[in-house]
């Protein structure tokens, strides 16, 4: 390899020169149309408007605020539905958990809840345990393992 077979690593698209006369394909009005709000320099309406009418923003106020796309989502498992793991498994981790119906999906977190009763001592492993869903197990001889 010499200097001169060196190339760019990801030459870019060249930006369009607007203005530049009409044999360049994108002269006289520029891409703009003809006349208009839309077609003066610094013209154009804000974000949202609808040429006066009520803007959808306004008239579905539950869907405007912060979401956050961060957030996490975790799947809850309530203590009272382990009930339907068969006695002989002792160890409950997510796999078992989506092998009984209990989660939709194995990869995301699962959080465990205290609604309910548990009778039987399990080692339950997920990402989070509500305190009164630790308490339980634990008094059940269990144990909480987070994952």
């Amino acid at each position: 390899m010499r200097l001169h077979d060196l190339k760019p690593n990801n030459p870019g698209k060249t930006k369009t020169r607007v203005g530049r006369g009409d044999g360049s394909g994108r002269g006289t009005y520029s891409g703009r149309g003809l006349k208009g709000q839309k077609a003066r320099s610094g013209g154009g309406v804000r974000p949202g408007f609808e040429g006066g009418q009520n803007p959808q923003m306004k008239g579905l106020p539950m869907l405007r605020g912060f979401k956050n796309p961060f957030r996490t989502v975790y799947q809850t498992v309530n203590l009272g539905s382990l009930a339907v793991i068969p006695e002989d498994v002792s160890e409950v981790s997510p796999d078992v958990l989506f092998h009984h119906g209990l989660i939709r999906k194995i990869n995301k977190p699962v959080k465990i809840l205290g609604t309910g009763a548990l009778n039987r001592s399990l080692q339950i492993k997920a990402t989070k345990f509500t305190e009164s869903a630790k308490a339980k197990i634990e008094a059940a001889g269990g144990k909480a393992v987070v994952s």
